[in-house]
């Protein structure tokens, strides 16, 4: 997205600008804002055109730079020591098979067509209420694979908001409507 577009403040940190990713395990390293770049790229062209259909999308979803990118995302996530159905956790993964070749092995089920999503783990947690609530948790591998479609999907349909919507975007909450409501009203006094 542009260095004007609203970022995603709750996700980790991009990494130091020699392109490494200490941080992040062993995972290969990445060219300096790769990622960053071609999410530019694809929310102008979202903006110049809106018509414009993207037809070959799916090489950034199993590009090993755009996996890259989803894992640190999922590794920072506050679910990142929650296993799913199959048991592993982000720190299992880093300890026994490595990043790399865990990424690997999801980019060369995605790029035939044969990865499939697993069934989501199913736990129950407690409401304010005190009545319980289903939460279903999804295998680390799924949770990559939803982060680089979102690092893919999310810089075409932020082109598309208005600046004033403010409903699930990144950057943006209830709140901040609300403030900018007040101020708003405020000057018209």
């Amino acid at each position: 997205m542009p260095e004007d577009a609203p970022g995603n403040p709750g996700a980790p940190p991009e990494g130091p600008d020699d392109g490494s990713r200490a941080d992040a395990g062993n995972v290969a390293p990445v060219p300096p804002g790769r990622v960053r770049e071609m999410q530019a790229k694809l929310h102008r062209w979202a903006g110049k055109d809106p018509c414009r259909r993207f037809g070959d999308l799916f090489n950034l979803v199993y590009d090993p730079d755009f996996l890259a990118g989803a894992w640190l995302r999922v590794r920072g996530s506050a679910g990142s020591r929650t296993p799913g159905i199959d048991g592993a956790t982000v720190a299992g993964i880093e300890n026994r098979i490595g990043v790399g070749a865990f990424l690997d092995g999801i980019g060369d089920s995605l790029k035939p067509g044969g990865f499939r999503p697993e069934p989501v783990r199913r736990v129950m947690i407690p409401k304010s209420s005190g009545k319980l609530r289903k939460l279903g948790i999804a295998t680390v591998a799924d949770r990559v694979v939803q982060a680089a479609l979102k690092l893919v999907l999310e810089p075409i349909f932020e082109a598309d908001f208005q600046p004033f919507s403010y409903g699930f975007r990144p950057g943006r909450r209830a709140h901040d409507a609300i403030a900018e409501i007040h101020y708003l009203a405020a000057r018209w006094r």
